[in-house]
């Protein structure tokens, strides 16, 4: 299947699918993500249930359209179809991790992340993004629930007497 397209030199161009993909996802690689959302955009009108496509196709076309066209539902659901094609790649968990942040739910980023520090433990990528998320102190009172209503009390109680955990 192939795609019709401008590329960077304003000619017109008839490329496979899987290449218009790839070349997406390069360039998004690279931080070039207008450019590279372009491309990705390109293969999404051929068909986004094509199996011709990289599955991270859609944890770069999932991000991306949360990122910056706030589609959080659409985003997370691409970047979960990403993980369900090839679990055992860790930039499909690291795409879904950044989208769950950006959709607010801390707690599946960093199950999304955990996942793919278990497929790939050195995934710079991942544990970068851990690291970047800080890690929670401990309940008050260990044999509560965190969300227990003392325990956040207490937790609220402990931050404005001591302030924010310190780093290192």
């Amino acid at each position: 299947m192939t795609v019709h397209a401008v590329d960077a030199s304003d000619s017109q161009v008839d490329l496979p699918l899987d290449e218009v993909a790839w070349r997406g996802i390069e360039l998004c690689r690279r931080g070039e993500w207008q450019e590279g959302f372009y491309w990705l955009s390109l293969a999404t009108n051929v068909t986004v249930e094509t199996s011709s496509v990289p599955s991270l196709f859609f944890a770069y076309l999932g991000y991306g359209l949360t990122r910056f066209h706030g589609e959080v539902d659409e985003g997370l659901r691409l970047c979960r179809r990403a993980v369900e094609i090839e679990l055992y790649q860790p930039e499909n968990h690291y795409y879904l991790a950044a989208t769950y942040l950006l959709a607010g739910d801390r707690r599946s980023a960093i199950d999304a992340i955990e996942q793919g520090l278990q497929v790939d433990a050195t995934h710079a990528g991942l544990r970068e993004l851990l690291a970047d998320m800080g890690k929670r102190r401990s309940p008050i009172l260990p044999f509560l629930p965190r969300r227990h209503a003392l325990n956040r009390w207490l937790g609220k109680v402990r931050h404005r007497l001591f302030g924010p955990r310190k780093s290192g």
